[in-house]
């Protein structure tokens, strides 16, 4: 059946009004036409990556558990507790039968615990408590309704699966995102799911699913976000948080007034040079307003904040104190190492290969008065707390001597700490080789590292990159109090560059729509002359990429897709790679005399 497409201007690019579309019979009823091809494709995407409907469905329905558990028993403990009884700083009396003296020794967890109507009119009398319950329960509703419509939309995705591209439930996990991709591909040349163009290509799924991630790349590989800012004894700090980004995705692309007028189309004005300033006006006005509204919402975020770090932490640093020592890549990290048209499986699989390389590299760094001190300082504590355990084996009724188990847990973390910042003896020193490892993983570092990767000022760098778990947390329980102070002094002084870069690097592509022009992977329009794209690119300063990050991406999308064929200039850039390639490989001195010319090879031939 051939039938006329209704509603055109409602989908993605416009000019497709005159298009007709075959519906092969069976899918008629859903995905004949598809509204928002970019949503569409996002949820088929993290159907795979999260493993199906019951997985999603179950992590939702925790989610909004694990809220009502943290305010209702945070509630409790500030409004239901006795603690003047739980501390037995005033006894009890305990009567039972058969004894004349009232037993005061002991105190039971329910005497602890203050009766129904004083705990109720404990909560009425605090109108601060009152406050943030009303606004928790707004929260969870508004998530409640959100989390409803995601799992009735993911269910839709579940039966696309089965029906459409023939994967079952249970057999989800056994596909690669490839292989789905693959089928999704060919179903649009049998059903025309799609109807603005005839084939899909594995770079339109892309676009489409990454169109504001490639955005956000882009504008953090030309130093343009997240904001920079000098403080005294630190230096250079990066601040970027899970709140800001939030913030930052609200003001360009689907806030009410954001850049974007829906999910694929820039607005008109945002591509005229004449309207720029005004634009720049109005985006650093916007920036100022949610700054505001931030700086009123702060007491309520920062409470959650702290309640969701002291629950989801708490446990983990006293069983093991020096997780907090441990290392993760920083949020400013994984904006600065991705590639243009990476997933978040893909870049997540990349990044963990080079955890391990990038750990040893943070490691050999080591102060010399530190290590001293920290020996000593473990010592002193040791012997103390062995002390305690050899008491405590002796007599469990030590265990009852007041502050005896908090200097017990005090000094166990006194001694963990400490003996993270001893260095293993056995260590061989050899920086430019552990950052070389870190190099063949994340593919990124800026040109100055090289060759001086045993220099302070390189480790601080890699520390924005690859940061403690500590300052993670730290970072995000301050976010709501230092989010607003950035929207509001740092960032609209940079409102003209941002609107700026949208009109200098936004393309439109026939059947996708505006899209960021570095996605395309065009080494002629942003390839970097110091590259193998020497004398085949027209960019100019301002238009290429930073750390050749156009070619390296080209490269990893070429890999990771070996059936997509890309546009004439790029496929000359790959095989001038691949005959370079070849002629380094077949003129390459053996492994062992590369192995020979380190001290870690000489150590290790030795």
């Amino acid at each position: 059946e051939y039938q006329r497409v209704e509603d055109v201007e409602e989908d993605s690019p416009p000019g497709e009004e005159e298009l007709l579309l075959h519906v092969t019979e069976g899918l008629q009823d859903s995905w004949h036409h598809i509204k928002n091809l970019d949503n569409f494709f996002t949820k088929i995407s993290l159907f795979h990556q999260k493993n199906g409907f019951a997985c999603m469905m179950l992590s939702d329905v925790f989610e909004l558990v694990q809220f009502l558990f943290v305010v209702t028993f945070t509630t409790f403990l500030l409004c239901c507790v006795d603690y003047d009884v739980l501390f037995a700083n005033r006894p009890l009396n305990h009567s039972h039968p058969g004894t004349a003296t009232p037993d005061r020794g002991k105190v039971t967890l329910p005497d602890a615990i203050l009766p129904g109507p004083q705990c109720a009119q404990r909560i009425r009398a605090s109108g601060w408590i009152i406050f943030l319950l009303v606004m928790a329960a707004v929260f969870w509703l508004y998530r409640l309704v959100k989390v409803l419509c995601s799992l009735l939309g993911y269910w839709e995705i579940r039966n696309f699966y089965i029906k459409a591209l023939n994967i079952p439930s249970d057999g989800l996990c056994s596909h690669s995102w490839q292989e789905v991709q693959a089928r999704l591909i060919a179903l649009q040349r049998r059903q025309q799911m799609c109807v603005h163009k005839r084939d899909l290509t594995e770079l339109d799924i892309y676009h489409r699913i990454l169109r504001f991630k490639n955005y956000t790349v882009a504008m953090v590989n030309k130093s343009l976000l997240p904001v920079r800012f000098h403080l005294p004894l630190l230096g250079s700090v990066v601040f970027l948080t899970q709140g800001l980004k939030y913030n930052l995705e609200l003001l360009l692309f689907w806030g009410p007034g954001s850049l974007f007028q829906n999910a694929w189309s820039l607005r008109p004005q945002c591509k005229r040079a004449s309207a720029r300033r005004e634009l720049a006006q109005r985006l650093a006005r916007a920036m100022v307003l949610l700054g505001l509204a931030n700086l009123l919402l702060c007491p309520c975020v920062l409470v959650w904040q702290l309640l969701y770090a002291f629950f989801s932490y708490a446990e983990g640093i006293k069983r093991e104190p020096g997780s907090l020592g441990a290392r993760r890549w920083s949020l400013y990290g994984r904006h600065y190492l991705r590639h243009f048209n990476e997933l978040n499986h893909e870049l997540r699989a990349r990044l963990s290969r080079g955890y391990k390389p990038a750990t040893k590299y943070m490691n050999s760094f080591t102060s010399p008065l530190l290590t001293v001190l920290a020996k000593n300082v473990g010592f002193f504590a040791g012997s103390i707390l062995a002390v305690l355990i050899v008491l405590t084996v002796y007599d469990e009724d030590v265990l009852t001597v007041q502050h005896i188990l908090t200097a017990i847990t005090l000094l166990g973390l006194v001694v963990t700490v400490a003996r993270s910042f001893i260095p293993d003896e056995h260590t061989v020193w050899c920086p430019e080789q552990l950052l070389q490892r870190v190099l063949a993983h994340v593919h990124y570092m800026p040109d100055h590292w090289q060759g001086n990767a045993s220099r302070a000022e390189t480790r601080s760098e890699m520390a924005q990159l690859f940061q403690y778990k500590a300052v993670f947390i730290l970072e995000e329980l301050l976010s709501p109090i230092i989010t607003p102070l950035i929207l509001i002094f740092l960032l609209p002084s940079r409102a003209l560059d941002i609107i700026d870069f949208f009109r200098n690097f936004t393309v439109e592509v026939v059947g996708v729509g505006d899209i960021c022009s570095f996605a395309q992977l065009d080494v002629r329009s942003h390839g970097n002359p110091q590259w193998l794209s020497a004398g085949h690119t027209e960019a100019s300063a301002y238009q290429q990429a930073e750390d050749g990050k156009t070619e390296l991406s080209l490269m990893h999308f070429a890999i990771t897709h070996p059936r997509w064929q890309p546009p004439v200039p790029s496929q000359r850039f790959l095989g001038h790679l691949k005959e370079q390639v070849q002629r380094d490989a077949a003129t390459a001195p053996t492994a062992r005399h590369i192995l020979a010319e380190g001290p870690l090879g000489a150590s290790l031939l030795s």
